[in-house]
């Protein structure tokens, strides 16, 4: 009999194809647990795969008393009450750096077209006022990359081929972080400094507790009047109504964002700046991604049911 995993979280079909040949799967279709699946369905449960973002705390957990292992999708976990999961003897797994390429594409890309402009550029072909030589100011020339100071919050694997991808471009790259790596690129001894410093701010940071709303006002306005930021982490890292306001009185000149504090997200004063280029969390949705975030999945899954350890486990809290 095949053993059996909880898919705690909504998921394409598509998406779970693989480990549906492996494991028989349950899937909640990311309603609650207890609302789809039966006390004597759930007692058995062993294992679950979630979305690192969905939350997952102890009274989910405490469905399942037989739960020994919480694989997440991706390379986050910041739902996850990792506390409540360490008292349990429950091992988080994850797909480390498994989504790093694409999600620093996704955050260059991001860049480019906020600073450079691209979604004015486009509607002015499109609406004919280039055709008409119609004089526009969003058409100004903007700065370019290369000398331009990129500052890089967070220098994990998504970190490190951000900065790699902006040194490629000729820029200047500086970086906070928790810790201070044996890199090419200047350190900044706290977020503020980097801020102060740099033109555009990368948000590449893990989410969790200690950065909820860590980029606020203050930081938005050390960025200043010329400063944009970008964020390819989780939604929690930015205050988003600080973000709204530096925005649209121009404490900031834009932003690129692929993350937001609820998702999906709807229309509202955010997405009617024209200010922003959004993308709807789409960073590390590639095909090249999900293979190897899936290929992580299994190897946790399969080692968790064959009694080993989890080759890809969060490190304890």
């Amino acid at each position: 009999m095949a053993d059996k995993v909880l898919i705690y979280s909504r998921f394409p079909k598509t998406m779970m194809a693989r480990f549906a040949e492996r494991f028989e799967l349950l899937d909640t279709g990311g309603k609650p647990a207890g609302e789809v699946f039966s006390a004597n369905e759930l007692g058995g449960i062993r294992a679950l795969l979630t979305a690192g973002g969905s939350p997952l705390g102890a009274e989910a957990m405490d469905l399942m008393p037989k739960l020994g292992a919480i694989v997440c999708y991706g390379t986050g976990y910041d739902g996850v009450d990792l506390k409540a999961a360490a008292s349990r003897n429950i091992a988080v797994g994850h797909s480390p750096g498994a989504n790093a390429a694409s999600v620093a594409d996704i955050a260059m890309t991001l860049m480019l077209a906020t600073t450079r402009r691209i979604l004015v550029a486009d509607q002015y072909v499109r609406s004919g006022d280039w055709a008409a030589s119609k004089p526009s100011p969003m058409m100004r020339p903007q700065t370019g990359m290369p000398g331009r100071p990129i500052g890089v919050y967070g220098m994990g694997e998504i970190g490190r081929k951000i900065a790699a991808r902006c040194a490629a471009f000729e820029s200047e790259v500086g970086y906070f972080s928790r810790t201070r790596y044996d890199l090419p690129y200047q350190y900044f001894p706290s977020l503020e400094a980097l801020a102060d410093w740099c033109s555009v701010l990368m948000i590449a940071v893990r989410a969790g507790a200690e950065t909820q709303h860590v980029v606020n006002a203050d930081i938005l306005r050390r960025l200043g009047a010329d400063g944009y930021v970008v964020n390819i982490s989780r939604g929690s890292v930015i205050d988003q109504k600080a973000l709204v306001t530096a925005l649209a009185d121009k404490t900031i000149a834009g932003a690129g964002l692929d993350v937001f504090e609820k998702e999906p997200h709807a229309p509202d004063a955010l997405t009617a700046l024209p200010n922003v280029v959004f993308a709807p969390h789409i960073g590390g949705h590639t095909l090249e991604s999900h293979v190897a975030m899936q290929n992580c999945v299994l190897a946790n899954l399969t080692a968790f049911f064959e009694g080993r350890p989890l080759p890809h486990q969060v490190k304890s809290v």
